[in-house]
């Protein structure tokens, strides 16, 4: 049995009205309410004004092709990692800005921005978290590399592709990017941050 990963955008504003030890919890039920019986597609499960039973502070990604697993993302990391060394600095360092929260590497976890000793174990919960401060750097990583993306085949193709594993191809490859560009993005509009809850 695989991790799953779900991503959300959230209006930090209604989630810091909630109290810390709930925050979670709340966030699980925002994104899989219990007495919804509709299929998540891929896309957005829902944008505010949000249907009953969504609520209105908070949105669901669910990204092509990965069937809510973590193990894309992780493939995606190790993709990149692989091909890195071999593209131009400057997208090398946008890519590796961007990919920082697709891969789920926790974006600003230096310092926890909370006072209450209990947070830790909220924040140990979530796969990615990054505040509406730290979204812009986002958007703007992927201003600078999402044009650029066609260059990275000749290095993926040679260095990264291992067709039928998971992110295989230079497609697949994209198509996450894509994806998690769309969730920047949407964040980013709105002003909310982002989170990657375990469910």
């Amino acid at each position: 049995m695989g991790v799953d990963i779900t991503a959300v955008i959230v209006d930090w504003t209604e989630l810091e009205n909630i109290p810390v030890l709930e925050r979670e919890r709340a966030l699980i039920e925002a994104a899989e309410p219990d007495d919804y019986d509709g299929s998540l597609d891929e896309g957005w499960a829902w944008l505010p004004p949000a249907p009953e039973p969504f609520p209105a502070w908070c949105a669901r990604y669910e990204f092509a092709r990965t069937l809510g697993s973590f193990k894309p993302h992780f493939w995606a990391g190790e993709r990149w990692e692989a091909v890195r060394e071999h593209v131009p600095a400057d997208l090398r360092t946008a890519l590796d800005t961007f990919l920082a929260g697709l891969t789920w590497v926790l974006p600003g976890t230096e310092g926890d921005p909370q006072d209450e000793d209990a947070a830790a174990f909220w924040y140990d919960a979530m796969w990615a978290y990054c505040p509406p401060p730290g979204v812009p750097a986002l958007a703007q990583a992927w201003t600078t590399a999402g044009p650029r993306l066609p260059t990275l085949r000749e290095p993926f193709d040679t260095r990264a592709a291992a067709p039928g594993e998971w992110v295989g191809t230079f497609e697949e490859f994209t198509t996450l990017l894509h994806g998690w560009a769309e969730v920047v993005a949407e964040a980013h509009h709105r002003g909310w941050g982002i989170i990657g809850l375990p469910i």
